[in-house]
């Protein structure tokens, strides 16, 4: 990998762990299943989104921090970020510039996906 390559991949890291940390900066985006949830539920869910930290090489190939699984109530649960045109109707030209990307975090049940 090269410098540039691990400079713009580490950019693109960086700008999702913020906006999953914060939900600040994007859209997020929830399915039905996750929306049916009993609130205090869907909190606790919210909240392990937030806090995620197990990437590893297999969950993490890219290393952008832009996909996760979680388990709330004994059901597993997956996030997904996504990188689209200011507009949400294309994809981002550059998702290491967010003055042309808006990102869309999904949280959705994993029978859902």
């Amino acid at each position: 990998m090269t410098s540039k390559t691990e400079s713009r991949t580490g950019r693109i890291r960086e700008l999702n762990d913020a906006f999953r940390h914060t939900f600040v900066g994007g859209a997020v985006m929830i399915t039905s299943g996750v929306e049916a949830m009993p609130p205090d539920q869907r909190r606790s869910l919210l909240q392990k989104v937030r806090s995620f930290d197990a990437f590893t090489e297999d969950n993490d190939p890219h290393a952008e921090h832009d996909f996760g699984a979680v388990d709330e109530g004994g059901e597993r649960y997956f996030w997904k970020i996504d990188y689209y045109d200011r507009d949400t109707e294309h994809g981002s030209p550059d998702p290491t510039d967010p003055a042309v990307t808006t990102r869309v975090l999904t949280i959705m049940c994993a029978d859902e996906y």
